[in-house]
């Protein structure tokens, strides 16, 4: 049964929260100017690898640590482990907005950080299972890119939607084993969503800051 705290939850990870997520693609905006993602099809790949073997694994194992604790060093590896200034400044930026306006909401006092170890500190007082804060901050990170790829690829309105929910059970999945794995099991390999996002770095014309 739904709570309060999920939500607010639901609050804190909807495209309405300011975090400015709708300004950064993960480098998406350069895969779609490469023809690399071209259609439904190619974004439902493309997402799927950046959530199995990318950011949206290593994002899924902070958060999980961060909901126990030692943010300033899961902050610390968060930044490590970003593979060019735009994820850098993806991650820190969007970290930053959500502290703030979770501070502004609460009156609770949370430093800047990347954006899963920020999430995963402010939702620990909220008390939910790990795996239910993953799935939905999961959902959130592929709504924000879907939506991206449908304005700019671009897509039907109920094309992007049917590219979301076809995750629906990947994401639940992710979630799941991110609750339960240690730490070091945070590595991954997503090599042609890391270069997409070192090729927007240089991009001569762009929409998205990363």
């Amino acid at each position: 049964m739904l709570t309060p705290a999920h939500l607010t939850l639901t609050q804190w990870l909807s495209p309405a929260f300011p975090t400015g997520a709708f300004a950064y693609s993960h480098g998406l905006e350069a895969e779609i100017a490469a023809g690399t993602v071209r259609d439904a099809a190619s974004l439902a790949a493309w997402l799927e690898n950046i959530l199995r073997y990318g950011a949206g694994w290593q994002d899924a194992v902070l958060l999980s640590h961060a909901l126990e604790g030692d943010c300033d060093t899961l902050d610390d590896l968060a930044r490590a482990l970003a593979p060019c200034a735009e994820r850098l400044q993806e991650g820190l930026e969007q970290g930053a907005a959500f502290a703030r306006t979770v501070h502004g909401l609460s009156g609770r006092a949370l430093p800047p950080r990347m954006l899963p170890v920020a999430v995963g500190e402010a939702a620990a007082a909220l008390v939910l299972p790990k795996a239910d804060v993953i799935a939905l901050y999961l959902q959130g990170f592929a709504g924000n890119l879907v939506t991206i790829a449908t304005r700019h690829v671009p897509l039907g309105q109920t094309e992007g939607q049917a590219v979301l929910a076809s995750l629906a059970a990947l994401i639940h999945d992710l979630a799941g084993r991110a609750a339960k794995v240690p730490l070091d099991a945070l590595g991954g390999c997503a090599l042609a969503g890391d270069l997409a996002a070192l090729r927007h770095e240089t991009q001569e014309v762009r929409i998205f800051r990363t």
